[in-house]
Order: structure tokens, then C-alpha cells, then sequence
């Protein structure tokens, strides 16, 4: 294991080989309990904006053609070398017990859910994820983070709300059944080619909106549950 790193930027720049990035971090308020098997003083959020790790991933897809959830598998060998490099422990929001990766999100990026139930972000809207943290056992200096403003609030029309043709989404619940029963029709073929018309109907972030191959993985993964 090679020296700790100790600022955000050295963590963006080991990550940037992958495609992934630094979505932000924070200092725990204590120390203890353990978080994920160490005694967390500093967490790093990792993820993606747009389609920015989708060229990292299907290259190493296609020497893993039989790989059960690709997409977490590769989130877990990336994210487990880099902490290896870098001093750091990573943990992932499908192991467990579950930490509040929700919460941490939240505090790193000071991001709020869309009508949809996805978090938005203020500049790449709805098309971002995050694939796992980094927990580091000394600080971390951080940037202090820029407060800005949710971009539903000023959204009146809400499109998201009505571009969906089965109406799965109101605002507070997402009736995922009628999703998944209207994705295996034929006229589902639209979104399941295209993408979740809903997430598409947002105007925040346009530009930043998965390629293609990204969107059918998406969708699919989404309609086998």
C-alpha cells in the first residue's frame, strides 16, 4: 500500500483513469463506531457524471462476458484497487449491512430528490450515479462545498411527472410493477431502447444524458428486477 493521500484533488486524479469521480466527502462527526470495518474519519463519495466510466466498463465487460451484475462487479474491482493504492477501505451501497449512502450523498453533494425519487444534481440533472465511498482512517481536506439552490423549485411544469405512459410516477411513489408489466409490451420497446421517457423529460442536464448502449443496460438490468 503506497502513501495516504490526503487531499480531494490527489483522490480525483487516481480515479480518472477509471472514469469515475469524486463526488464530494466529508469529516465524520465521531469517530466510532466502526464505519465498514474501520474507524472512518473521512468519506469520499465515487461515482460518475453522464457516460464518463461507460468506455472503462465495457472494456473490462467484454473480458468478463458471464459476470452476474456486471456494472457492481467492475464498481468493486475498480473502487477495491484504487483503495489499495491510496490507503483508503471501500465500501459499496449493495453490501452488507447497508450503510446510509442516501445520507452521505446528501451531506457530500447537497443534493435533494427529484418528483422521481432520483437525486438531481444541480448541473448534470438526473444522469449521474454513485458506485461506491472511499473511507480513509486520517482527514481529508475538502473544498468547502458551494451551497446552491434544488432545481425543482424553480421547475413549474414538472414534465417528469406526465412524460411516463403507464403514470408510474406521482410525485411521492413509483409504482415500479406497471413500469416493468409495460416494459416487456411492445410499445415498452421505446423506453427500453431509448430510455425512461420520465428521466428524459427533465431539462436539467440534457447534455449529460447516458449514451445509448448505457441507457438499454440500464433498462434492462431495471426489467429483469
Amino acid at each position: 500500500m503506497s502513501d495516504a493521500v490526503s487531499t480531494f484533488d490527489q483522490i480525483t486524479t487516481v480515479l480518472q483513469p477509471y472514469g469515475l469521480v469524486a463526488r464530494g466527502g466529508f469529516a465524520f462527526d465521531q469517530v466510532s463506531p466502526p464505519v465498514g470495518g474501520v474507524m472512518a474519519k473521512s468519506v469520499v463519495l465515487v461515482g460518475h457524471y453522464g457516460s464518463s466510466l461507460w468506455p472503462h466498463f465495457r472494456e473490462w465487460q467484454r473480458n468478463h462476458p458471464d459476470q452476474p451484475n456486471p456494472l457492481d462487479a467492475w464498481s468493486k474491482e475498480a473502487l477495491n484497487d484504487i483503495a489499495g493504492k491510496i490507503g483508503a477501505k471501500a465500501v459499496f451501497p449493495s453490501d452488507e449491512p447497508y450503510l446510509p449512502f442516501q445520507q452521505w450523498a446528501k451531506r457530500a453533494e447537497g443534493l435533494r430528490a427529484s418528483p422521481l425519487g432520483l437525486l438531481i444534481h444541480p448541473e448534470y440533472g438526473l444522469w449521474h450515479a454513485f458506485r461506491g465511498a472511499l473511507l480513509f482512517e486520517h482527514p481529508i481536506a475538502f473544498l468547502p462545498r458551494t451551497p446552491t439552490s434544488h432545481p425543482c423549485d424553480s421547475c413549474i411544469d414538472k414534465p417528469c411527472l406526465s412524460a411516463c405512459p403507464v403514470g408510474a410516477f406521482d410525485g411521492v411513489n413509483f409504482a415500479a410493477d406497471d413500469c416493468r408489466d409495460y416494459l416487456a409490451t411492445d410499445e415498452g420497446k421505446t423506453c427500453m431502447e431509448g430510455g425512461c421517457l420520465a428521466r428524459l423529460a427533465c431539462p436539467v442536464g440534457r447534455e449529460y444524458a447516458y449514451n445509448a448502449p448505457q441507457m438499454r443496460f440500464h433498462m434492462n438490468a431495471f426489467a429483469q428486477g
